[in-house]
């Protein structure tokens, strides 16, 4: 593996991060006062604003693979890195938000021409968002094989019939689609009884419940995180993803590069809490001196960059060995980075708050909401638990197959 970033990445680098400070960071104000003033789901103008920006500087669907006009894994990493240290605003201002960058992916590699044509190119705009549709509340979807929602076949149409909930964005007026998973074959084996569709929201039989808060935030930029009904909700048969039945296999792949995208965000809010609570610690004098000199400060930072290098090592392996020898590939990494980012990131961040007092913990600072998204990353995309059972049975399995 190279280390070193290539002339076209740091140039990347280089803009990304003016753009950040220069565009994104002093907007942030301007971000939560126009969400006071607006419908609660709607989108701060400030996010357009930036958008257009973005697309100047050419910080415009950076996520895409190589060859449709984006970066590889490897190259994207540095440059998510840095939309995480403003996690709420720059990365749907460079339209690099989830869910639309794996439901644009999926729409691009399994979806029929007319579905493909009506939808990738509005997202691929930044016009609209859309949904993912798995997570459901009466059962442990950490197990993906538990989804009751049913996809039944009825001659040329899908018949929809469940309850989702943790549908990110669906609140948001600006929500037009979901991809939503469902078991259509509940006969077959445990990975061919799912199928993927896409069902635009304004289908008859789609009730938008309610937004559930994350530590009391109600993401409210960002379309919240919605519980929606499916009743008899008809689409045609060409709204299917990929093969009938073929559901689990495509929402593995399309989870493995979310997870490493959030991995990479998250490296980058741990940078900002870092650096918040570094310019803190020499502002401050308890004892008679400042809050820098104190020894148990001093462990709290060196444990931090520790933490960060380490994590940032094994994305960067993560992103090489997906670009070299594809998800499957590096699967176990996948699993290791989806644990150690979170864990890491929710410490760097905590001990920010820690040392800012007070302030810590108001909306003075970001870190507040940053803690609750980085906490919430441990569960998103499958709980720490399962992807260390995942890691540890491939682990194991090389072992077995020697004795």
């Amino acid at each position: 593996m190279e280390f070193a970033y290539s002339p076209k990445v740091q140039e990347l680098q280089a803009v990304a991060m003016k753009f950040l400070n220069e565009e994104v960071i002093p907007a942030e104000a301007r971000y939560q006062q126009e969400k006071q003033e607006i419908p609660q789901w709607d989108t701060p103008p400030v996010i357009d604003d930036l958008k257009k920006l973005a697309q100047e500087r050419g910080l415009w669907n950076l996520f895409l693979p190589a060859g449709e006009q984006g970066l590889t894994n490897l190259e994207y990493a540095p440059v998510a890195e840095i939309t995480g240290r403003s996690p709420w605003m720059m990365p749907e201002a460079l339209n690099c938000s989830a869910p639309d960058t794996g439901n644009m992916e999926l729409l691009h590699h399994f979806a029929t021409d007319a579905v493909r044509d009506r939808w990738l190119p509005p997202l691929l705009r930044g016009e609209i968002r859309s949904v993912y549709g798995m997570t459901e509340p009466d059962v442990a979807s950490s197990d993906a094989r538990n989804i009751s929602t049913r996809i039944d076949v009825d001659g040329d149409e899908f018949v929809i019939n469940g309850r989702k909930w943790w549908s990110s964005g669906a609140m948001s007026p600006r929500c037009k689609v979901a991809i939503v998973m469902g078991k259509s074959n509940p006969e077959g084996g445990p990975h061919q009884q799912q199928s993927m569709v896409v069902v635009p929201l304004d289908t008859p039989g789609i009730t938008i419940l309610r937004s559930t808060s994350v530590f009391g935030y109600a993401d409210s930029g960002h379309g919240g995180h919605a519980e929606v009904v499916y009743d008899n909700v008809r689409i045609p048969r060409e709204n299917l993803l990929g093969e009938l039945h073929g559901g689990f296999a495509m929402a593995q792949a399309r989870l493995g590069p979310g997870r490493i995208h959030h991995a990479m965000r998250l490296i980058g809010m741990a940078e900002r809490a870092f650096d918040l609570m570094c310019e803190r610690s020499l502002s401050r004098f308890p004892f008679g001196k400042s809050i820098a000199e104190q020894g148990v400060f001093q462990d709290w930072i060196a444990e931090a960059r520790i933490r960060i290098e380490q994590v940032r090592l094994l994305v960067l392996k993560t992103a090489w060995l997906m670009d070299t020898v594809g998800n499957k590939g590096a699967m176990t990494e996948i699993s290791a980075i989806k644990v150690a980012a979170p864990a890491m990131a929710t410490w760097v961040i905590d001990h920010a708050i820690q040392a800012h007092g007070g302030m810590g913990v108001s909306q003075d600072t970001p870190l507040a909401e940053m803690y609750e998204q980085a906490r919430m990353l441990r569960i998103a995309d499958g709980p720490d638990e399962v992807h260390k059972m995942s890691l540890a049975r491939r682990e194991l399995k090389r072992y077995r197959l020697t004795v």
